[in-house]
């Protein structure tokens, strides 16, 4: 087919969707205009507060910031660090520092659900706007809100509240799956620039990055599947580096005001500004405790001021707008990021959720390791069984053997049941574990029904293993998820794989670095190829030996034998061995057909004894006396989902750039 037919079919497509979803009915300027002076007219301006303060509660978190900022000079800054590592005191740390606030708060996310820890939030940021304080909040538009409904209202709530969207694609805040088509064709660049940036500041003094978004599995509220992920809250001057970077982002041209979009703008000259509904919590009193807790000082010097670490210069690192204005550059954050890994003798511990990593990224590890004395490079991620995004895994089981022999990677998978993770189950709501489940089915009970064990442990499992953070409750749109190849498929495509067993599932999500023991980082890049070319990224950086350690410290207990899976050569054939390489070696480097059925490298689970008191990493001598093969997918129900990634380890290299 020629480039002209190419072009024409291309055309008629996308003017087809555009006619058939009324695409063209887009709202005027002048209509923009009317439906944002309507919700500006319905602002209340009135303040609950008399004080100068705003009635802003007392915080220990707020205190640091002062200590921080009367120690500074110039020449020498001073900072507290906190690694945010539990999801409950990561959201309790937010509400508290909402509530300290004296006179603004700036938030920037990618996603910003409608379930209870997001409406917490969003609660607490309406009462500071309601006491005195600006507020301002910016959402990347692929994952902003459920509800026009919703938006619309906070367009009106009040003067001292804002919301903006970034780069909406067709000039509107919610996109259906047609509409994400439409925009697949016609403006593929622009639907894959995203704002990827986290960041909450507070006065202009204390501000909290890292992986989290505002969703129910950040802050381990969710009863099927939450993420294991980090933030870092830093108190002191990196802080007008962050507010100075907001400021980029709230005044750029793709930053608008929800009330001129075109859905909202539409409900708004339609129906005005709706009230804001009152927040319906699927666990009311959880979200109670949380909220009492954010005001208990001692609760909050406890869990969170007490492990602050004072630290000397911190670095705030980020993308601004300019990356998605015009050509896709690899600038900024990436760069930074490089140079860091680049600098290390001794060893990289970088945590990552998708190991699929771009070109130059290749380039840089392959150069390392081909150093006299090359640094070892630790990699925590995602195993099959505990990521959200099976397509993702899929391309990073392509390039095992690349990743372990021509990079000299160390990698643990993360299990999807982890034993010693820092996640507050109690707190997930969910119902029995696997293990109860199991027991229950194994017990010799009469069955109802006729079912047999079999049907009643099927069902049970059914009941409580709901199997996806997605499918688990159906307003859930597939936009929930970080990872945007394929975003609008089919709802199983956006599903954790099927397990052999039931239980709150936990995947990986934080993103961090640990520089040879000297610098510590916590940011929002995955450092794969959409992190590089298309996402706006930012992340923390701190050269403080005793920062780096506690990040590395819990780091290494993410990769503990019973929390992650070691991945490592497979024994070598008894014949042929030699062959086998090299056929995988070659299907591995074609873009398609990588259809060899042997793949190089696979999982291992350490077994203790006598001879092996403590786990050994993969280039040890004793390595395979210790340790024993638990196939390439552990824990995996090995239906349509694992041949599904076979499928793609085989045909998707193609979509390893979006991923």
């Amino acid at each position: 087919m020629t480039a002209g037919w190419s072009r024409r079919i291309r055309l008629l497509a996308v003017a087809w969707l555009a006619l058939s979803l009324g695409a063209c009915a887009s709202l005027s300027g002048a209509q923009r205009d009317r439906a944002q002076a309507i919700a500006m007219d319905a602002r209340s301006s009135e303040i609950a507060c008399a004080e100068e303060d705003a009635c802003a509660e007392p915080s220990p978190l707020r205190e640091l910031a002062a200590d921080a900022f009367a120690a500074s000079t110039p020449e020498a800054p001073r900072h507290y660090a906190l690694i945010l590592d539990r999801g409950p005191e990561a959201l309790m740390a937010r509400l508290n520092l909402i509530r300290s606030a004296t006179t603004a708060i700036d938030l920037q996310t990618f996603i910003f659900d409608e379930d209870d820890a997001s409406r917490l939030v969003l609660d607490e940021l309406l009462a500071a706007a309601r006491r005195g304080v600006r507020v301002r909040v910016l959402m990347d538009q692929l994952s902003a809100l459920r509800r026009v409904e919703t938006l619309a209202a906070l367009a009106g709530a009040h003067s001292n509240f804002e919301v903006r969207l970034y780069n909406p694609v067709l000039k509107q805040a919610l996109i259906s799956y047609p509409e994400y088509a439409l925009a697949a064709l016609c403006c593929w660049n622009q639907l894959n620039q995203r704002m990827h940036t986290k960041l909450l500041l507070v006065d202009g003094a204390v501000g909290i990055s890292g992986g989290r978004n505002y969703q129910d599995d950040y802050y381990d509220w969710d009863a099927s599947y939450n993420f294991r992920d980090r933030d870092v809250l830093v108190a002191g001057p990196v802080a007008h580096a962050m507010a100075a970077d907001f400021e980029l982002f709230w005044n750029d041209k793709r930053s608008v005001p929800a009330a001129r979009l075109d859905d909202v703008g539409g409900y708004l000259l339609k129906a005005g500004v709706p009230p804001l509904e009152l927040a319906d919590y699927q666990h009311p009193a959880r979200a109670q405790a949380m909220r009492d807790e954010a005001s208990d000082p001692e609760r909050i010097e406890e869990a969170l001021v007490a492990h602050a670490i004072p630290v000397g210069e911190v670095r705030y690192i980020s993308d601004t707008p300019d990356k998605h204005a015009g050509l896709v550059s690899d600038e900024g954050a990436s760069r930074t990021l490089r140079e860091l890994i680049e600098s290390a003798r001794d060893e990289v511990l970088m945590q990552t959720p998708y190991l699929v990593l771009s070109r130059p990224a290749q380039e840089m590890f392959r150069q390392m390791q081909e150093r006299a004395e090359p640094p070892r490079v630790v990699v925590s991620t995602n195993s099959l069984a505990a990521t959200d995004a099976f397509i993702v895994y899929a391309l990073s089981h392509k390039y095992k053997r690349r990743y372990l022999r021509e990079f000299g990677f160390h990698i643990y998978e993360y299990k999807p049941f982890p034993t010693d993770a820092p996640i507050d189950l109690d707190a997930t709501g969910a119902e029995p574990d696997g293990a109860a489940v199991d027991a229950v089915a194994s017990t010799a009970v009469t069955f109802p029904n006729g079912l047999s064990r079999s049907d009643l442990h099927r069902e049970l499992r059914t009941r409580y293993d709901r199997r996806s953070a997605v499918g688990r409750a159906q307003y859930r749109r597939a936009l929930t998820r970080e990872h945007a190849a394929l975003r609008f498929s089919s709802r199983a495509a956006h599903e954790p794989v099927p397990l052999k067993r039931a239980g709150v599932r936990i995947g990986m999500h934080a993103k961090s670095l640990v520089i040879d023991g000297r610098v510590g980082v916590i940011g929002t890049h995955n450092f794969d190829p959409r992190g590089d070319h298309y996402n706006t990224e930012a992340a923390v950086v701190i050269e403080d030996e005793a920062f780096a350690t506690a990040l590395a410290d819990s780091i290494r207990r993410d990769i503990r034998p019973e929390n992650s899976w070691v991945v490592a050569r497979r024994d070598k054939p008894p014949v042929f061995s030699g062959l086998d390489y090299s056929v995988g070696k070659a299907f591995e480097y074609l873009p398609l057909f990588d259809i060899w059925p042997l793949r190089y490298a696979t999982s291992y689970e350490f077994v203790p004894g006598p001879d092996c008191p403590e786990p050994l990493p993969p280039d040890d001598p004793g390595f395979r006396a210790c340790y024993r093969p638990v196939g390439d997918f552990p824990e995996v129900d090995f239906g349509l989902k694992g041949f599904t990634t076979r499928i793609f380890t085989a045909f998707g290299a193609g979509l390893a750039p979006i991923l």
